[in-house]
Formats: structure tokens, sequence, C-alpha cells
């Protein structure tokens, strides 16, 4: 006997096919959008932008952590050498204040080490100026903590007398936040250790 309605079985089938349709088109599109974005994410971090004066967006290519870490590491060893060295009776305070910035208890540890031993009191004394004249380090960069080694040289002006040092240095680093204008190469030294000092002839 014909009805005007149709087949459940037919209704059936046909409430399946849109359903997995549905199912379907709703993943390729799910992936699709995942894929898109992870490619602009990975754009964005390649990229900044800047804007020009005219108001006109600038992409800038950006260099990869790892390709700035070298350079940045140096400058950060560089930086705190002079400001833990580079001293006379009038700057020890501000210099080392600004050299603590750049490490961790190893680092305060052998200040006060220094302060106890009365290297900053001979300073005020006698008038004492210690330039650093030359900060060479070189470190592996393959593998945090990243370990160090650096060659300080400097000099320690007595008035009529200057006489020329060399200093060995060891630690590691590694990443913290960046602070301006205290810390802005985000590095940490640690494991500070002044291995040796011997006096420079000169001719």
């Amino acid at each position: 006997m014909k009805t005007a309605y149709k087949d459940i079985y037919s209704v059936l089938k046909l409430n399946r096919f849109v359903v997995l349709a549905v199912t379907t088109a709703a993943t390729v599109i799910s992936v699709v959008a995942i894929v898109l974005v992870v490619k602009q994410h990975k754009s964005m971090l390649e990229h900044a932008f800047a804007i020009s004066t005219e108001g006109n967006v600038i992409p800038l290519k950006l260099v990869t952590q790892y390709e700035n870490l070298e350079v940045e590491a140096l400058a950060h060893l560089e930086l705190f050498h002079n400001y833990f060295y580079d001293i006379d009776a009038s700057n020890y305070q501000r210099q080392t204040e600004k050299a603590l910035w750049l490490g961790n208890s190893s680092v305060d540890a052998l200040y006060r080490q220094k302060k106890a031993d009365g290297v900053y009191n001979r300073l005020l004394q006698y008038s004492l100026v210690q330039k650093v004249t030359s900060v060479k380090s070189t470190i592996n960069i393959q593998k945090s903590p990243y370990e160090f080694h650096t060659t300080t040289v400097f000099e320690i002006n007595r008035g009529s007398i200057v006489d020329h040092y060399e200093l060995i240095t060891t630690g590691t680093l590694i990443h913290v936040d960046r602070n301006f204008p205290n810390n802005t190469h985000g590095l940490l030294i640690t494991d500070f250790f002044e291995h040796t000092l011997r006096k420079l002839e000169t001719e």
C-alpha cells in the first residue's frame, strides 16, 4: 500500500549521509584552519612590523634567538667584566651594583669576599684606578647552561706606576627575563670563579 510518507529506511539513509557529509566537511575545515594558524604563527615569530613616519607598515626580518645568542652572551660578559673590574675610588659602588644585576649569588659572594679582604678600601686609601683594557671570552652555546671562559686584561694606576694584570674567569650563563635597563640581554652569570691572576711584564 502506497503512502505519502517516504520509507523510514530511506529517511535514515539520507540522515546518515547528511551526518557523514557534515562531519567530513567539519574535519577538513578544522585541519585547514589548524594548518593556517600554525603557518601564521610561524610567520609572526619570524617577522616584526614597524610603522614609518608616513604611517606605512614595514616588515622587519627577525634573526632567530640561536643566531643572536652568541653575540648577546659575549656582550653580556664584556659588560659584566667592565662593570666589575673597571673601578676606582669614586665609582666602584655604582659599578659593582650594576655588575650584581648580571650575575647570581656566586658574583655577590665574590664581591663580599673582596670587600672583606679590603680591596675596595685600598682603592679609597690609595686613590687607585683599575681600568679594563681588554675582555675576550669564549662560550659554548650548544648546551644550556652555557659555559664560558674569559680573559680580562686590566691596569692599576698608582700614580707614577702603572701595573698590568691578566685575569682568567669562568662560569656559566642561563636565560632569565630581560630587565631594562639592568639586564638587557636576559642572561645571568652563574658559578662565577676567578681562576688565575698574573702580573704582565711590560717593556
